[in-house]
């Protein structure tokens, strides 16, 4: 992607790097977000509900809420780090862990080598700004620009504890994205996915859903799987789906804006979009496919709806709750 000194960085950041640690649960699952849709293992249940029990905490505080949605769940169990009990025994908040912002752990060093990457972050969240307040303003409508979270392992959110293992994430109570950018590296790394169009398309695809939040399609969402509960996965795919339409659309539309696609671009964000496929995933931690599982859609769906978008430059063509053919 064409950047440089020159391009806007937006100020919609809120840098919480450095804050973390203390409660992670590194290379696991992580505590997922209790917004709608699947939940936790027992094995993660019974460790959470270990760890605070150290830290004198009611289990059930970050349990009530349903279920979850992730992007994507990382293989392996996750490693816990201990840092003893704290030397207060009253009731703390759920949210007052120590280590996360508004608890009681210190400063982190946070590595140079993501300063690089915080520039990049917040060049590509200007860039949807920009996109999408025209995009808004074209049919009458005003365009809230969503806050970005950086962070380090672990940081609270109105949806509840984020963790880091968790990949990138949206919140629509707070209607925040959340990041820690070492999920950079594990989509290079893990994903075999680099390149700085795949990184953008991540943003993208989170600043997606919160499109999908301020037009009302995601609380439709959440009704209609209420009413539906046997079929929430797959009513959750296409709520995926559509967010990676929308991914497309912003970056047709930023191009012809900024012309910031260089060759090989689109074909970064396609291996991406394969990359973390539910039947990628799951064919890698568990050796087999189970499609009613999906959550997210599969390799070819996700690829099929980013191109979709970013062919057409029309979120029209996103519409991936009328059609039988996803």
């Amino acid at each position: 992607m064409r950047y440089d000194e020159q391009d806007r960085e937006s100020g919609n950041v809120e840098d919480r790097r450095g804050q973390g640690g203390g409660f992670g649960l590194p290379g696991g699952r992580g505590i997922q977000i209790p917004i709608g849709g699947g939940g936790m293992s027992l094995t993660t249940m019974l460790i959470i509900g270990a760890i605070m029990l150290l830290f004198g905490l009611n289990p059930l505080d970050l349990l009530r809420g349903g279920g979850a949605v992730q992007f994507p769940d990382v293989p392996g169990m996750p490693k816990i780090e201990q840092q003893g009990r704290p030397t207060q025994t009253t009731q703390r908040s759920p949210t007052d862990i120590p280590g996360l912002p508004g608890g009681a752990g210190g400063q982190a060093r946070v590595p140079s080598s993501q300063d690089e990457l915080a520039t990049f972050t917040k060049r590509v969240l200007a860039d949807t700004e920009d996109v999408w307040n025209r995009v808004f303003e074209s049919f009458g409508k005003r365009y809230e620009e969503p806050k970005l979270v950086l962070f380090s392992r672990a940081t609270s959110t109105a949806c509840g504890v984020g963790q880091s293992a968790m990949g990138p994430f949206y919140c629509p109570l707070d209607r925040k994205v959340y990041i820690d950018l070492v999920f950079y590296d594990e989509l290079k790394r893990r994903f075999q996915a680099p390149g700085d169009f795949a990184q953008a398309y991540v943003i993208a695809h989170e600043v997606g859903h919160h499109v999908q939040t301020i037009l009302g399609i995601a609380d439709k969402v959440q009704e209609l799987k209420s009413r539906h509960p046997r079929e929430a996965n797959q009513i959750q795919v296409r709520m995926e789906l559509q967010a990676d339409c929308l991914a497309g659309v912003w970056a047709n539309l930023n191009h012809q804006l900024k012309n910031r696609l260089e060759p090989g671009d689109i074909e970064e964000g396609l291996r991406a979009a394969a990359a973390i496929g539910d039947d990628m995933i799951q064919r890698k931690t568990q050796g087999y496919v189970v499609p009613d599982a999906f959550t997210h859609g599969s390799s070819e769906q996700r690829m099929r709806w980013f191109t979709a978008g970013f062919k057409s430059g029309k979120m029209q063509s996103c519409d991936t709750f009328n059609t039988r053919d996803l």
